[in-house]
C-alpha cells in the first residue's frame, strides 16, 4: 500500500474533547465545553422543529443543488442562486478548492498562526504552504502580498482570524484586493462575522461584485448552533462555483442539514440575540482578564485568546480536570489558550476555575 508521500507525515486534525469523553475518562459528572466555539445557547427552536419534521424523509436522498436553501440564502444575502455552493461545513469547501485548484507545486499563501485546514488541504494536494507571521496576532496584508510570485494560486485569509479572534478592517483588506493580480484567488473565511459588531469590519459578499477572484466562505456551525449537521458554504462568482461544483460530491449536505439551516436563517431575531449574548460574554471574560492581570487579544468572534503565563497544555490539563475543556497546542503561542464565549454562568465557572489553576501554578493574579 504506497500513499501519496506528502500525506504519510500529515497530522491529524485534533478537535476538542467531546464532553462524554472527558466525563468518561475523569469521572466527573458537570464538564463544561468551551474549547469547539460552539453556541453555548444552541439553536433556534424553528431549526429543531425542522429537523424533527424532516425525520419522516430519512429513507430519501436529500436535494444533491439544495434547491430552496440555495434560494433563500441568495435572497438573504443578495446574491444569484448560482454564486452560492454548500458544503459539510465551510471546511468541505476548502477541500473542494484545493482539490479543483491545486497542482503539485503551486504556491498558497497564509498566515503561520491560523485555521490548520488550509495548509492540511494544501498539503494533501502538493501544493507549497508559505506561511506569514501574524502581526499582533492580526493578518500581516502586506507581508503577505510581498510573498506573491508567479506560482501562487491561493491566499487565504481567516477574518476574524482562529483562533486570535482580531480581525482586518475594511480600508485594509479593499487596499489589499487592489493589489493582488487578478488571477491569484483570494478566500476570505467568514465562518464567525455575525458575531462581529466592530464598525470597520468588511462585508465580504458586498466586495464579490467588484472582485471576481474572491471567494468568501461561512457556515450555520456557529451562531447558526448547526455544528452537529455539518453544513456551510461558500459564495463566489458563478464561474468559480461552477468549478468546484466539479468535483463536489453529489449528496454532501443531508436532509437534516438543509432544513434545519432553512429555518434557522429565515430566524434572524434569534442570531441578533445571540450575537448580544455574546458580546455580554466578551465584556464579562475581558473585565475579569484585566482583574487576573492576564492579556489577551481582542476578540471579535465567540472567543477570546489569553495568556496564562505558563505553559498552555499545563494549564488545559489543570481547568480538564476540572471540569472545563479550552483549546491549547498553538504552536506560536505556547502559553495562550483559546476559550469559547459562553454563557454568564459558564463564563463564571470557568473564571473561577482558571484563578485557583493559576494560583496553584504560581502565578501572581
Amino acid at each position: 500500500m504506497n500513499p501519496k508521500p506528502n500525506i504519510v507525515n500529515l497530522p491529524v486534525y485534533k478537535p476538542g474533547k467531546p464532553i462524554e469523553e472527558v466525563k468518561k475518562e475523569l469521572g466527573l459528572k458537570d464538564v463544561i465545553k468551551l474549547a469547539s466555539n460552539e453556541n453555548p445557547y444552541g439553536s433556534s427552536p424553528n431549526a429543531k422543529a425542522a429537523i424533527l419534521a424532516e425525520l419522516e424523509n430519512l429513507y430519501l436522498y436529500p436535494d444533491g443543488s439544495a434547491a430552496e436553501l440555495t434560494s433563500a440564502l441568495a435572497n438573504h444575502l443578495g446574491v444569484r442562486n448560482d454564486s452560492i455552493i454548500f458544503g459539510c461545513g465551510s471546511d468541505e469547501i476548502i477541500a473542494l478548492l484545493a482539490r479543483a485548484f491545486f497542482l503539485p507545486g503551486d504556491e498558497t499563501i497564509m498566515a503561520d498562526q491560523t485555521f490548520s485546514v488550509y495548509k492540511s488541504n494544501a498539503d494533501i494536494e502538493g501544493a507549497v504552504s508559505i506561511e506569514v507571521p501574524l502581526a499582533h496576532g492580526t493578518h500581516d496584508l502586506d507581508a503577505m502580498l510581498a510573498r506573491v510570485t508567479e506560482r501562487t494560486k491561493v491566499i487565504w485569509i481567516c477574518n476574524p482570524n482562529n483562533p486570535t479572534g482580531t480581525i482586518v478592517p475594511e480600508e485594509a483588506l479593499i487596499t489589499f484586493l487592489n493589489a493582488v493580480p487578478a488571477g491569484v484567488m483570494v478566500v476570505l473565511d467568514e465562518a464567525y462575522c455575525e458575531y462581529v459588531t466592530d464598525l470597520s469590519y468588511p462585508n465580504g459578499i458586498k466586495l464579490l461584485e467588484s472582485y471576481p477572484n474572491l471567494v468568501v466562505l461561512r457556515t450555520f456551525s456557529k451562531i447558526y448552533g448547526l455544528a452537529a449537521l455539518r453544513i456551510g458554504y461558500g459564495v463566489a462568482s458563478p464561474q468559480i462555483i461552477s468549478l468546484i461544483n466539479k468535483v463536489r460530491e453529489p449528496f454532501n449536505t443531508s436532509r437534516l442539514a438543509q432544513a434545519g439551516a432553512l429555518a434557522a436563517l429565515a430566524d434572524q431575531e434569534y442570531v441578533q440575540e445571540c450575537r448580544r449574548l455574546n458580546s455580554a460574554g466578551i465584556l464579562q471574560l475581558q473585565a475579569e482578564f484585566k482583574r487576573l492581570d492576564l492579556a489577551f487579544f481582542p476578540a471579535h468572534g465567540n472567543f477570546i485568546m489569553v495568556d496564562v503565563r505558563k505553559p498552555a497544555a499545563e494549564i488545559f490539563d489543570a481547568l480538564l480536570r476540572r471540569g472545563i475543556i479550552v483549546r491549547a497546542g498553538h504552536k506560536l503561542y505556547p502559553t495562550y489558550i483559546r476559550v469559547t464565549v459562553g454563557s454568564a454562568e459558564q463564563n463564571k465557572a470557568f473564571i473561577a476555575a482558571l484563578e485557583q489553576v493559576l494560583q496553584e501554578q504560581g502565578v501572581q493574579v
